[in-house]
């Protein structure tokens, strides 16, 4: 499960650039993936037991829910968008998945939690990857917008966790998505609102167009997270996260083959890319696992 929703984030990320490519901003994409995902999953939650129930919501549930969204459904996809299109799709999602980093940082410094010693090397080894991939030796071609964009996009997403661990402790995983792609939406509107006068959003005529946008929506947002959500039924978190690291691995590849040379890595980035996946890796299994069921429970999906 865990590999299949990885493939499709892979995948998606050569798809959400194709959709940019053709004339779609950052923003639009970003409503439209929103907006798809949570009408799709308003669907499920009313055709799966127990119905509309589980979209019930408390007065002390709004914050966790608009700050959950707005952060992990709206914002990350926005900057992951904005970075691929000024920056390979394998690098922009490097960049991106030293997120687990940050939630480890979080869990020794923010809550106090042991870690083992290995942590370190990890994050030694993720920074000396980054350091290969951006080829800080040289000039340093890769665009500057694009670089903080993803950079920005890893805090976020490392926030994602954060929040998303909390939110599952009250809510179940559909009722929760389906919420967070709602603020995400109403994100879209109010900024598709705002920047209204910058240009005019034309229907899209394009059937290859609209089928591409067809797979963000579906095979890019609603499936991979519930495919993630109902993996964690069957293993620990740690190994859903490892596990998931295949995403960048893909979407590399996928993007190399399917967008051509713009997406080629050289062998540096490519050795680079291998000590971020390590370190990452290496630093997810430094925090000493707890006996206790809730710490096996996370909301981690890097939305791809």
């Amino acid at each position: 499960m865990v590999l299949a929703a990885a493939g499709m984030f892979g995948i998606n990320g050569a798809v959400s650039k194709l959709v940019l490519q053709a004339g779609f901003t950052a923003p639009q994409l970003t409503l439209l993936r929103a907006a798809g995902a949570f009408l799709g999953l308003l669907v499920l939650s009313a055709v799966i037991r127990p119905g509309v129930r589980r979209l019930r919501v408390t007065r002390g549930e709004l914050p966790l829910l608009l700050v959950y969204g707005l952060s992990g459904f709206f914002l990350v996809p926005m900057l992951y968008f904005v970075a691929i299109s000024r920056i390979p799709v394998g690098i922009a999602l490097l960049f991106e998945y030293t997120a687990p980093l940050l939630v480890v940082l979080w869990a020794r410094f923010g809550d106090k939690q042991r870690v083992r010693p290995r942590l370190w090397g990890g994050l030694a080894l993720s920074l000396a990857g980054l350091a290969c991939v951006a080829e800080v030796w040289g000039d340093l071609r890769l665009n500057t917008v694009g670089v903080v964009a993803a950079l920005v996009n890893a805090v976020l997403l490392a926030a994602y966790y954060v929040l998303g661990a909390r939110g599952v402790a009250k809510r179940d995983t559909l009722s929760l998505t389906t919420w967070a792609f709602g603020a995400a939406a109403v994100a879209g509107l109010i900024t598709r609102a705002v920047t209204a006068g910058a240009g005019g959003w034309e229907p899209i005529a394009d059937v290859k167009i609209a089928l591409l946008c067809a797979y963000v929506v579906v095979f890019g947002s609603i499936l991979p997270y519930l495919l993630v959500a109902g993996s964690l039924r069957y293993l620990p978190a740690t190994s859903v996260g490892i596990l998931g690291m295949a995403e960048p691995v893909i979407a590399a590849a996928f993007a190399w083959v399917t967008l051509g040379a713009s997406e080629a890595l050289n062998a540096a980035q490519l050795a680079g890319g291998a000590l971020v996946l390590t370190g990452v890796a290496i630093a997810e299994t430094a925090r000493v696992r707890l006996d206790a069921p809730e710490v096996r429970e996370t909301a981690g999906v890097p939305p791809g």
